[in-house]
């Protein structure tokens, strides 16, 4: 069932599939983030998979989505909770599916959630498959930088917790080709996180990724800069930053719990006297201006990148301005061509190989 649409209208703009279900705020924030970016872009429409009923009387709420919004009949949900393994094997009726099976089909360009990670990634590789020349899909982000682009490209940050030296060159061949379309750099620099910078230290994977790494940086058409640090995720050594999924999701979330606490700690510190009260006034612009720089929801979303079909992953927390920031993003990557590009970029850099049996 849908809801009334312009059908016409909706195919002439890029259609956005949404699961309207995965998020711990809720469908009201979901919604709330699809009409603030129908306000900021006229040229997307969205699919929301959910509860038509519930789904509809929210849509109904805010005209600027009527014509731009098709709700696609989910009675299931995704929780946090569950396995992954179970989702596969019984979530047929979720919202989620419904979002990944839009994009299988071709009905939407991309899909958007802010469900479970584990089970959106299980789905996806189930349901869209990897591209050719891909063995393990990452997931990438952008983290706030000193560089000149304000953000570096991180992967992997949870799509998978193993990576081999292969896997890791694959990563910064997917991770090059997002820095390209995603922050407009030519020749994006990568490094590889390590425990050190000197070519010695670290293990045996991550010297042999080393050396795959620099040995195609000429035919790929990135700068390699070698190993790099936890400190450089955020600094401008490099563009790109490559690492395996159990360490990348480690760092980001350090990230942000750190981020969190000088938020926290600065507040008190206004709040210790009336002269530091006063110049929280004085200071007001200039820590808004660093709110705005640091604030994650400007870059919420996560894309999973190695698969037939783009998928983003916004954090489940995320109110209505992180899910505008993941829709706008998803957008930006259909317009970009971002996956035709991903997938033509890691054929031609290398040979397509049988997965191993698990």
């Amino acid at each position: 069932m849908t809801a009334p649409t312009d059908q016409t209208t909706a195919n002439a703009r890029t259609l956005i599939s949404v699961d309207a279900m995965g998020g711990d705020q809720g469908p009201a924030a979901v919604v709330a983030g699809c009409l603030k970016s129908a306000t900021e872009n006229p040229d997307i429409s969205f699919v929301l998979h959910g509860p038509e009923a519930e789904l509809r009387a929210l849509v109904a709420k805010h005209p600027a989505l009527e014509g731009r919004t098709v709700i696609r009949d989910a009675v299931g949900v995704v929780t946090m909770e569950d396995k992954p393994s179970h989702v596969v094997r019984s979530g047929k009726d979720t919202s989620m599916w419904s979002a990944i099976e839009s994009v299988r089909t071709g009905e939407a360009s991309v899909a958007v959630s802010c469900g479970n990670t584990g089970a959106l990634m299980a789905l996806s590789m189930i349901r869209l498959r990897k591209l050719p020349g891909v063995n393990r899909p990452a997931i990438a982000v952008l983290y706030p930088s000193s560089n000149a682009q304000g953000f570096n490209v991180m992967l992997d940050v949870g799509a998978d917790i193993r990576a081999d030296a292969d896997d890791l060159l694959r990563f910064a061949l997917m991770g090059m080709s997002y820095a390209r379309n995603g922050l407009n750099l030519p020749t994006p620099r990568i490094g590889l996180l390590n425990v050190g910078t000197e070519e010695h230290k670290g293990r045996t994977e991550l010297k042999e990724a080393h050396d795959l790494i620099r040995d195609h940086q000429s035919e790929a058409g990135y700068e390699f800069v070698g190993f790099v640090e936890g400190g450089d995720i955020s600094g401008d050594r490099a563009d790109v930053v490559v690492t395996d999924g159990f360490t990348g999701n480690i760092a980001i979330k350090t990230g942000e719990g750190t981020a969190s606490l000088i938020g926290v700690r600065l507040r008190e510190a206004f709040k210790y006297s009336i002269l530091s009260r006063l110049a929280s006034l004085l200071a007001y612009t200039s820590l808004m201006r660093l709110r705005e720089k640091i604030d994650p929801r400007r870059v919420n979303g996560g894309v999973f990148l190695g698969l037939n079909g783009t998928v983003v992953k916004s954090h489940g927390s995320a109110d209505a301005t992180g899910i505008a920031a993941a829709i706008r993003l998803a957008a930006q990557l259909v317009e970009n061509g971002f996956n035709d590009k991903l997938a033509a970029r890691v054929a031609a850099a290398l040979p397509t190989e049988e997965p191993s049996p698990e």
